[in-house]
C-alpha cells in the first residue's frame, strides 16, 4: 500500500489559474520523499488537497490507502502534520499544546519525552508566546510526532531553525523513517532534501516534472561529471578537451576544470594532466541537487533560497 497516491489530481482557481495540473504521484510506504519546486509551483496546494483543506477540481488522492476527501478523520488520526508557518497559542505552554494533541488523538505519549525529543526539554512550562521562531517550530514538530504517526507530512520543517536545529530535525526524520514511518516533506533547503530523502519529486508550474533518486535524475539529464585540478602551472598544448569522454574544459589561473561524460573518465583526466604538470589538489564532484533542480525548473530558484534568518 502506498503512503500517498494521486491520480490526475488537479486544482483550478477560476478560469485562469491552474495551480496543480494532472498530478500522478506515488510515495511508497516507509520512504522519505522530498517535494521540491520554486515559489508557486503547486507544492502547498498539493499538500492542502492531501489534507482536505482544499478540494481538487479533478482527480483523486489517497493517503494510507484511504480516500483523502471521504476518510479525513481516520487519516488525521494516523498522520502527523507540520504546516508551513504553523502558529502557536501565545498563552498556552508547550506542555499544554502537546497534551491537547495527545487528548485529541487519544494517544498515550509523554509530553516530557516529546519535549526532550525536539530539543525543548526544560521549556515545557513557558508560554509559547515567549518562544523564538525556531522554538515554535520545534514545538510544532513535537505536535506532529504525537501518536506515533504512520505518515509525517512536513511543509518547510526547518523554517526558523539554526544549523544545529536543522541537523537535529534531520536526525529525527531519519529515526522516524527507520521505525517505518513514511515521510513526505516540502523544503527549499536543497541540502536538507539531499541528506535525508530516498526519492525526490520536482514541481514546476503546477506539474510534476521529475521523480526519482538523485542518481535516476542525474542519469536522465546526463549533465556529466565534473573534476577540478589545482596545478603548479598550466602547460601549453595540454589539449585536455581532445581526450575521449571529456566534454568541456575551463582554465582559471592554475585551476583546471573538466566535465566528463561519466565518472570513469576522471581517472584519464588526472593521468593526462599529471603527465604534463604537477597536480597539487583534486576535487571530484557529483552533480548536485541544485544543478538538477535548476535544469528541471528552467533555472528558477527554490522557494526561499535567499532566506538567511534563523533562530534556535
Amino acid at each position: 500500500m502506498a503512503a500517498i497516491q494521486t491520480t490526475g489530481l488537479t486544482k483550478r482557481y477560476g478560469e485562469s489559474v491552474l495551480a496543480v495540473d494532472d498530478l500522478h504521484l506515488t510515495v511508497e510506504d516507509g520512504e522519505v520523499f522530498g517535494f521540491l519546486g520554486p515559489n508557486g509551483a503547486g507544492k502547498s496546494t498539493t499538500i492542502n488537497m492531501l489534507l482536505d483543506f482544499v478540494r481538487p477540481s479533478d482527480g483523486h488522492a489517497s493517503v494510507l490507502g484511504l480516500d483523502a476527501q471521504a476518510d479525513t478523520d481516520e487519516i488525521r488520526r494516523r498522520i502527523g502534520v507540520l504546516p508551513e508557518g504553523a502558529s502557536v497559542y501565545d498563552r498556552l505552554t508547550a506542555r499544554e499544546h502537546l497534551q491537547w494533541v495527545i487528548d485529541t488523538k487519544d494517544a498515550a505519549d509523554d509530553p516530557d519525552a516529546l519535549l526532550e525529543q525536539v530539543g525543548l526539554s526544560g521549556e515545557g512550562d513557558r508560554p509559547a508566546g515567549d518562544y523564538s521562531k525556531g522554538m515554535a517550530q520545534r514545538l510544532g514538530f513535537g505536535m506532529a510526532l504525537v501518536g506515533d504517526p504512520d505518515l509525517l507530512i512536513l511543509d518547510e520543517p526547518s523554517s526558523g531553525l539554526d544549523p544545529a536545529g536543522m541537523q537535529e530535525m534531520r536526525e529525527i526524520i531519519a529515526e522516524e523513517a527507520d521505525r517505518g514511518t513514511s515521510v513526505f516533506f516540502s523544503s527549499h533547503i536543497l541540502g536538507e532534501v539531499e541528506a535525508v530523502c530516498d526519492r525526490i519529486g520536482i514541481m514546476n508550474e503546477g506539474r510534476l516534472v521529475a521523480t526519482g533518486t538523485l542518481d535516476d535524475l542525474q542519469g536522465e539529464l546526463d549533465l556529466g561529471a565534473p573534476i577540478t585540478l589545482e596545478v603548479a602551472t598550466v602547460p601549453e598544448g595540454l589539449d585536455l578537451d581532445r581526450l575521449t569522454g571529456v566534454r568541456s574544459v575551463s582554465v582559471e589561473g592554475t585551476t583546471i576544470t573538466a566535465t566528463c561524460a561519466d565518472p570513469s573518465v576522471k581517472v584519464d583526466v588526472v593521468r593526462h594532466v599529471a603527465s604534463a604538470t604537477t597536480v597539487e589538489d583534486i576535487v571530484s564532484e557529483d552533480v548536485s541537487l541544485e544543478q538538477l533542480f535548476n535544469s528541471y525548473t528552467n533555472g528558477e530558484r527554490a522557494e526561499g533560497a535567499a532566506d538567511t534568518e534563523v533562530s534556535a
